[in-house]
């Protein structure tokens, strides 16, 4: 493990006097490598980072262990170890489940793997789902247990085009499995793991006080999506985007239009969806009418957020897989009340 000690509060209430400057946040820990996920339980988060490694911040020490796999975790560009979704008896069995990249850079692939705590490592216990295509950039990554218990998986398109409508195809998908990594006997396509099609690169998955679910996905060249989840539904990707239309294809809540948002995780809060934001440097706010407004500029990509007691926590990526570099990535506490 290797401490980290996390910052004092930090002084920033001159920012809210200038609209155009990043709203009030504080830096409760520095020092992170490419964090890509956040999850929270009870006072503890827990947080990966792109190279292998799974942290715990218990509010005073970030202790970062190793996550020793059965396959090497191929830590290049957009790859690396992604999503992060701890299991709902994680309580009592330290149980969690995270999305790995895997294979050369010539042959990539992405696997879904359960893994517990054991000590000051964490160990793979299953492997969840493997064979997911993978790609420099396009991977998806995002994890989350829904309210109905279930396992839900993004995966990127890998620039191939015929990925995202191909049903034999996993890539350009969001996935439905059950913890153990079955596929739920009522899933919308039987015997399949797809939930829905038609995605680029989501990574943002979450739910509403309803349990309607939400995914946040990249677009091409712009046209960032928001996207209201039905089972089975498709949602255009590669023949439609933005405001058109064709026969079964489900148009998007909200889009950045010729913009570009960069959109990665997604939270529900009140009433409204709040989107972490690479382009945008910050959180952006959409309401269930798909009308979009700035919520919180922080000045930093901004890769993934969870809210905790009232406040929001996010983590940075400062560094981009399309140039890679160094970077002093850190994870922040926005208050709400400086929307």
């Amino acid at each position: 493990m290797q401490p980290t000690k996390p910052l004092g509060l930090a002084a920033l209430a001159a920012a809210l006097l200038l609209p155009a400057s990043p709203q009030a946040s504080e830096t409760v820990l520095d020092g992170l490598d490419y964090p890509w996920s956040i999850a929270t339980a009870g006072d503890d988060i827990y947080i990966t980072e792109k190279a292998g490694t799974l942290g715990l911040f218990d509010g005073t020490t970030f202790s970062r262990m190793p996550v020793e796999t059965s396959v090497p975790t191929l830590n290049d560009r957009g790859g690396g170890l992604l999503g992060l979704a701890l299991r709902p008896d994680f309580t009592e069995t330290r149980r969690a489940v995270v999305y790995q990249h895997v294979g050369s850079p010539e042959a990539r692939q992405n696997r879904v793997l359960e893994i517990a705590l054991d000590g000051e490592v964490w160990r793979e216990t299953r492997v969840l789902l493997d064979g997911i295509p993978g790609h420099p950039l396009y991977n998806g990554g995002r994890l989350g247990f829904g309210p109905d218990g279930m396992l839900y998986v993004t995966t990127g398109w890998t620039e191939n085009r015929a990925r995202p409508q191909d049903m034999d195809s996993l890539a350009g998908k969001i996935l439905r499995l059950t913890p153990e990594g079955a596929v739920p006997d009522d899933n919308p396509f039987p015997g399949s793991p797809v939930y829905s099609l038609g995605h680029r690169n989501p990574q943002g998955l979450a739910w509403d006080d309803d349990g309607q679910l939400y995914a946040a996905e990249h677009g091409q060249s712009g046209h960032d999506e928001v996207n209201r989840i039905v089972p089975g539904g498709n949602y255009g990707w590669p023949l439609v985007q933005g405001d058109e239309t064709a026969d079964g294809m489900i148009p998007p809540l909200a889009h950045s239009g010729r913009s570009t948002w960069a959109p990665s995780g997604l939270a529900w809060a009140e009433g409204h969806l709040l989107l972490a934001g690479l382009r945008t440097q910050g959180i952006l706010r959409i309401m269930p009418d798909g009308t979009v407004s700035e919520a919180h500029d922080l000045g930093q990509r901004t890769r993934d957020i969870a809210l905790r007691d009232g406040q929001i926590l996010a983590i940075t990526t400062n560094r981009s897989p399309r140039r890679d570099g160094a970077s002093d990535d850190a994870l922040l506490r926005i208050d709400p009340g400086s929307e």
